[in-house]
Protein backbone atom coordinates (compact mmCIF):
# COMPACT_ATOMS: atom_id res chain seq x y z
CA UNK A 1 0.00 0.00 0.00
CA UNK A 2 1.49 3.23 -0.91
CA UNK A 3 1.18 5.38 2.40
CA UNK A 4 -0.74 8.62 2.30
CA UNK A 5 1.37 12.18 3.42
CA UNK A 6 -1.90 14.03 4.67
CA UNK A 7 -0.23 16.64 5.36
CA UNK A 8 1.98 17.01 2.04
CA UNK A 9 -1.07 15.95 -0.09
CA UNK A 10 -2.07 18.34 -2.97
CA UNK A 11 -4.94 20.92 -2.06
CA UNK A 12 -7.50 19.49 -4.08
CA UNK A 13 -11.59 20.73 -4.54
CA UNK A 14 -12.64 17.40 -3.35
CA UNK A 15 -11.31 14.17 -2.41
CA UNK A 16 -12.01 10.61 -0.62
CA UNK A 17 -9.49 8.21 0.46
CA UNK A 18 -11.19 4.82 1.97
CA UNK A 19 -10.39 1.67 2.76
CA UNK A 20 -12.42 -1.04 3.40
CA UNK A 21 -10.84 -4.95 5.03
CA UNK A 22 -12.08 -7.45 2.76
CA UNK A 23 -13.22 -9.94 5.72
CA UNK A 24 -14.82 -8.34 8.48
CA UNK A 25 -15.06 -9.98 12.08
CA UNK A 26 -10.81 -10.56 11.87
CA UNK A 27 -11.22 -10.63 15.47
CA UNK A 28 -13.86 -10.69 17.68
CA UNK A 29 -12.84 -8.70 20.81
CA UNK A 30 -12.22 -5.21 18.56
CA UNK A 31 -11.72 -5.39 14.97
CA UNK A 32 -11.35 -2.82 12.31
CA UNK A 33 -13.97 -2.64 9.28
CA UNK A 34 -13.16 0.63 7.27
CA UNK A 35 -11.05 3.96 7.67
CA UNK A 36 -10.96 6.90 5.57
CA UNK A 37 -10.76 11.01 4.94
CA UNK A 38 -12.84 12.54 3.03
CA UNK A 39 -12.93 16.25 1.63
CA UNK A 40 -16.92 16.97 0.57
CA UNK A 41 -18.09 18.27 -1.60
CA UNK A 42 -20.89 21.08 -1.16
CA UNK A 43 -23.98 19.52 0.04
CA UNK A 44 -22.53 15.63 0.08
CA UNK A 45 -25.05 13.39 1.91
CA UNK A 46 -24.70 10.15 3.13
CA UNK A 47 -28.48 8.21 4.09
CA UNK A 48 -30.66 7.75 5.56
CA UNK A 49 -29.35 4.73 6.40
CA UNK A 50 -27.57 2.19 8.73
CA UNK A 51 -24.38 0.65 9.42
CA UNK A 52 -23.71 -2.72 11.30
CA UNK A 53 -20.69 -1.62 13.30
CA UNK A 54 -19.92 1.35 15.14
CA UNK A 55 -18.72 4.80 13.50
CA UNK A 56 -16.91 7.75 14.25
CA UNK A 57 -16.42 11.08 12.14
CA UNK A 58 -13.68 13.55 13.19
CA UNK A 59 -14.37 17.15 11.48
CA UNK A 60 -11.22 19.11 10.78
CA UNK A 61 -12.80 21.80 8.74
CA UNK A 62 -15.97 22.90 7.50
CA UNK A 63 -19.48 22.47 8.92
CA UNK A 64 -22.23 20.17 8.45
CA UNK A 65 -25.68 18.17 10.03
CA UNK A 66 -25.74 15.06 11.38
CA UNK A 67 -29.03 13.49 12.51
CA UNK A 68 -30.13 10.37 14.23
CA UNK A 69 -32.82 9.74 16.70
CA UNK A 70 -35.07 12.34 15.56
CA UNK A 71 -32.33 15.13 16.50
CA UNK A 72 -30.47 17.17 14.33
CA UNK A 73 -27.58 18.46 15.17
CA UNK A 74 -25.19 21.44 13.26
CA UNK A 75 -21.24 20.56 13.47
CA UNK A 76 -18.43 22.11 13.18
CA UNK A 77 -14.76 21.81 13.09
CA UNK A 78 -13.34 20.27 15.99
CA UNK A 79 -16.56 17.72 16.80
CA UNK A 80 -16.34 14.46 16.80
CA UNK A 81 -19.94 12.35 15.94
CA UNK A 82 -20.97 8.77 16.65
CA UNK A 83 -22.81 6.46 14.48
CA UNK A 84 -24.45 3.60 16.34
CA UNK A 85 -24.97 0.16 14.66
CA UNK A 86 -28.04 -1.24 13.19
CA UNK A 87 -29.51 2.52 13.62
CA UNK A 88 -30.81 5.25 11.41
CA UNK A 89 -28.25 7.90 10.45
CA UNK A 90 -28.01 10.92 7.99
CA UNK A 91 -25.42 13.47 7.79
CA UNK A 92 -24.67 16.14 5.23
CA UNK A 93 -21.82 18.48 4.17
CA UNK A 94 -22.76 22.30 4.40
CA UNK A 95 -23.22 23.96 1.30
CA UNK A 96 -21.60 27.12 2.10
CA UNK A 97 -18.60 25.59 3.66
CA UNK A 98 -18.58 21.82 3.34
CA UNK A 99 -16.52 19.79 5.90
CA UNK A 100 -13.49 17.54 6.02
CA UNK A 101 -13.31 14.49 7.62
CA UNK A 102 -11.23 11.40 8.86
CA UNK A 103 -13.49 8.06 9.96
CA UNK A 104 -12.85 5.08 11.57
CA UNK A 105 -15.51 2.31 11.64
CA UNK A 106 -15.14 -0.52 13.86
CA UNK A 107 -17.02 -3.45 15.67
CA UNK A 108 -16.69 -6.61 18.02
CA UNK A 109 -17.96 -7.95 21.21
CA UNK A 110 -15.69 -5.37 23.12
CA UNK A 111 -16.51 -2.67 21.07
CA UNK A 112 -20.25 -1.12 23.51
CA UNK A 113 -18.06 -1.63 26.53
CA UNK A 114 -15.43 0.39 25.56
CA UNK A 115 -17.60 2.98 23.92
CA UNK A 116 -19.56 2.93 27.20
CA UNK A 117 -16.58 4.07 29.02
CA UNK A 118 -16.60 7.83 26.81
CA UNK A 119 -18.41 10.28 27.00
CA UNK A 120 -20.33 8.72 24.41
CA UNK A 121 -23.65 7.41 25.10
CA UNK A 122 -27.05 7.01 23.17
CA UNK A 123 -27.82 10.73 24.52
CA UNK A 124 -24.41 12.33 23.46
CA UNK A 125 -23.45 11.24 20.14
CA UNK A 126 -21.46 14.19 19.09
CA UNK A 127 -18.46 15.36 21.50
CA UNK A 128 -18.23 19.03 20.64
CA UNK A 129 -15.04 21.17 20.12
CA UNK A 130 -12.63 18.91 21.45
CA UNK A 131 -9.09 20.26 22.97
CA UNK A 132 -7.25 16.77 21.98
CA UNK A 133 -8.66 16.99 18.56
CA UNK A 134 -5.28 16.87 16.78
CA UNK A 135 -4.83 13.71 18.51
CA UNK A 136 -7.82 11.98 17.87
CA UNK A 137 -7.24 13.01 14.25
CA UNK A 138 -3.54 11.55 14.62
CA UNK A 139 -4.85 8.30 15.72
CA UNK A 140 -6.97 7.79 13.02
CA UNK A 141 -4.32 8.59 10.44
CA UNK A 142 -2.44 5.68 12.07
CA UNK A 143 -5.07 3.55 11.62
CA UNK A 144 -4.91 4.37 8.20
CA UNK A 145 -1.37 3.96 7.54
CA UNK A 146 -1.73 0.89 9.46
CA UNK A 147 -4.50 0.00 6.69
CA UNK A 148 -3.73 -3.65 5.20
CA UNK A 149 -5.71 -7.11 5.00
CA UNK A 150 -3.29 -9.76 6.53
CA UNK A 151 -3.78 -10.89 9.93
CA UNK A 152 -0.61 -8.50 10.87
CA UNK A 153 -2.37 -5.52 9.24
CA UNK A 154 -4.92 -6.18 11.52
CA UNK A 155 -3.12 -6.78 14.52
CA UNK A 156 -1.99 -3.45 14.04
CA UNK A 157 -5.23 -1.18 13.19
CA UNK A 158 -6.51 -2.95 15.89
CA UNK A 159 -3.74 -1.46 17.96
CA UNK A 160 -3.98 1.52 16.78
CA UNK A 161 -7.87 1.60 17.32
CA UNK A 162 -7.37 0.21 21.04
CA UNK A 163 -5.27 3.48 21.87
CA UNK A 164 -7.82 6.17 20.28
CA UNK A 165 -10.93 4.69 22.43
CA UNK A 166 -8.15 4.72 25.45
CA UNK A 167 -7.26 8.30 24.46
CA UNK A 168 -11.48 9.40 24.79
CA UNK A 169 -11.74 6.66 27.47
CA UNK A 170 -9.10 8.87 29.50
CA UNK A 171 -10.26 12.76 28.85
CA UNK A 172 -14.06 11.36 29.45
CA UNK A 173 -15.51 14.09 32.03
CA UNK A 174 -17.79 11.48 33.64
CA UNK A 175 -16.98 8.76 36.36
CA UNK A 176 -17.60 4.48 35.39
CA UNK A 177 -21.08 4.15 36.45
CA UNK A 178 -24.57 1.79 36.22
CA UNK A 179 -24.18 2.91 32.46
CA UNK A 180 -20.99 0.29 31.58
CA UNK A 181 -22.78 -2.77 33.02
CA UNK A 182 -25.44 -1.77 30.82
CA UNK A 183 -22.91 -1.90 27.55
CA UNK A 184 -21.92 -5.27 28.56
CA UNK A 185 -24.62 -6.72 28.93
CA UNK A 186 -26.34 -5.23 25.24
CA UNK A 187 -22.42 -6.07 24.28
CA UNK A 188 -23.02 -9.73 25.10
CA UNK A 189 -26.52 -9.60 23.94
CA UNK A 190 -25.36 -8.51 20.28
CA UNK A 191 -22.47 -11.58 20.11
CA UNK A 192 -25.00 -13.79 21.29
CA UNK A 193 -27.35 -12.95 18.55
CA UNK A 194 -24.67 -12.69 15.96
CA UNK A 195 -23.79 -16.41 16.55
CA UNK A 196 -27.10 -17.49 16.69
CA UNK A 197 -29.63 -15.20 14.15
CA UNK A 198 -29.57 -18.25 11.71
CA UNK A 199 -31.75 -20.41 14.72
CA UNK A 200 -34.72 -20.10 16.56
CA UNK A 201 -34.56 -17.37 19.20
CA UNK A 202 -35.95 -15.40 21.45
CA UNK A 203 -35.38 -12.38 23.92
CA UNK A 204 -36.31 -14.74 26.38
CA UNK A 205 -33.07 -16.82 25.16
CA UNK A 206 -31.03 -13.69 24.33
CA UNK A 207 -32.60 -12.45 27.64
CA UNK A 208 -31.38 -15.80 30.04
CA UNK A 209 -28.16 -15.95 28.25
CA UNK A 210 -27.16 -12.67 29.19
CA UNK A 211 -28.13 -13.32 32.45
CA UNK A 212 -30.42 -10.47 33.07
CA UNK A 213 -34.36 -10.49 32.88
CA UNK A 214 -36.54 -9.36 29.94
CA UNK A 215 -37.38 -6.07 31.07
CA UNK A 216 -33.82 -5.49 31.89
CA UNK A 217 -32.61 -6.10 28.73
CA UNK A 218 -35.52 -4.33 26.85
CA UNK A 219 -34.60 -1.25 28.68
CA UNK A 220 -30.98 -1.20 28.42
CA UNK A 221 -31.03 -1.91 24.51
CA UNK A 222 -33.71 0.90 24.16
CA UNK A 223 -31.10 3.35 26.06
CA UNK A 224 -27.80 2.68 24.22
CA UNK A 225 -29.39 1.52 20.61
CA UNK A 226 -33.20 3.21 20.48
CA UNK A 227 -33.82 -0.08 19.18
CA UNK A 228 -35.68 -3.11 21.45
CA UNK A 229 -33.98 -6.13 21.90
CA UNK A 230 -36.21 -7.88 18.81
CA UNK A 231 -36.31 -4.86 16.61
CA UNK A 232 -32.29 -5.33 16.88
CA UNK A 233 -32.63 -9.28 16.24
CA UNK A 234 -34.85 -8.70 13.41
CA UNK A 235 -32.58 -5.77 11.75
CA UNK A 236 -29.65 -7.98 12.22
CA UNK A 237 -31.32 -10.98 10.45
CA UNK A 238 -32.70 -8.70 7.14
CA UNK A 239 -29.21 -7.15 6.98
CA UNK A 240 -28.04 -11.06 6.96
CA UNK A 241 -30.50 -11.68 4.40
CA UNK A 242 -29.79 -8.26 2.18
CA UNK A 243 -25.87 -9.75 1.75
CA UNK A 244 -27.00 -13.17 0.66
CA UNK A 245 -29.95 -11.78 -2.09
CA UNK A 246 -27.25 -9.90 -2.97
CA UNK A 247 -24.34 -12.27 -3.54
CA UNK A 248 -25.64 -16.18 -3.66
CA UNK A 249 -28.21 -17.48 -5.94
CA UNK A 250 -30.27 -18.88 -2.78
CA UNK A 251 -33.92 -18.98 -2.89
CA UNK A 252 -36.25 -16.36 -1.47
CA UNK A 253 -37.22 -19.39 1.35
CA UNK A 254 -33.67 -20.80 1.30
CA UNK A 255 -32.14 -17.09 2.88
CA UNK A 256 -35.41 -17.04 5.15
CA UNK A 257 -34.73 -20.30 6.46
CA UNK A 258 -30.65 -19.14 6.52
CA UNK A 259 -31.73 -16.47 8.58
CA UNK A 260 -34.07 -17.91 11.47
CA UNK A 261 -37.04 -17.20 9.51
CA UNK A 262 -38.73 -20.49 9.36
CA UNK A 263 -42.31 -18.76 7.60
CA UNK A 264 -41.05 -17.39 4.28
CA UNK A 265 -44.21 -14.96 3.88
CA UNK A 266 -43.40 -13.56 7.33
CA UNK A 267 -39.47 -12.93 5.93
CA UNK A 268 -41.10 -11.23 2.64
CA UNK A 269 -43.25 -8.98 4.66
CA UNK A 270 -40.74 -8.51 7.43
CA UNK A 271 -38.07 -7.24 4.63
CA UNK A 272 -40.23 -5.12 3.25
CA UNK A 273 -41.37 -3.00 6.42
CA UNK A 274 -37.61 -2.75 7.07
CA UNK A 275 -36.85 -2.10 3.30
CA UNK A 276 -39.38 -0.92 1.90
CA UNK A 277 -39.13 -3.34 -1.37
CA UNK A 278 -39.66 -7.27 -1.71
CA UNK A 279 -36.65 -9.55 -1.31
CA UNK A 280 -37.09 -10.08 -5.09
CA UNK A 281 -36.84 -6.42 -5.51
CA UNK A 282 -33.83 -5.34 -3.30
CA UNK A 283 -31.95 -8.50 -5.22
CA UNK A 284 -32.99 -7.07 -8.85
CA UNK A 285 -31.63 -3.51 -7.74
CA UNK A 286 -28.43 -5.06 -5.81
CA UNK A 287 -28.12 -2.57 -3.32
CA UNK A 288 -25.07 -2.56 -0.94
CA UNK A 289 -25.25 -4.41 1.99
CA UNK A 290 -24.55 -1.60 4.30
CA UNK A 291 -26.87 0.37 3.18
CA UNK A 292 -30.26 -0.37 4.15
CA UNK A 293 -33.56 2.15 4.11
CA UNK A 294 -35.83 2.15 7.10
Amino acid sequence: MNEINFENRKKEEEYKESNKIAEKQNMISLSVYNVGRQKCVPGYKWGPGVRDHFLMHYISSGSGIYTTGGQTRHLHKGDLFLALPDTEIFYQADVEDPWTYEWVGFAGTDAATLIGRTDFSSDQLVLRQLTYGADVQNHIRRIYDAFGNTFCDTVKMTGELYLLLGLLIANASHPVTQSVASSENVSRAIDYISSRYSYSLTVSDIASFVGVSRSTLFREFREELHLSPKEYLDRYRIRRASTLLRDTDLTIASVAASVGYDNGLYFSKAFRRMTGMTPSEYRERKYPDDYIST
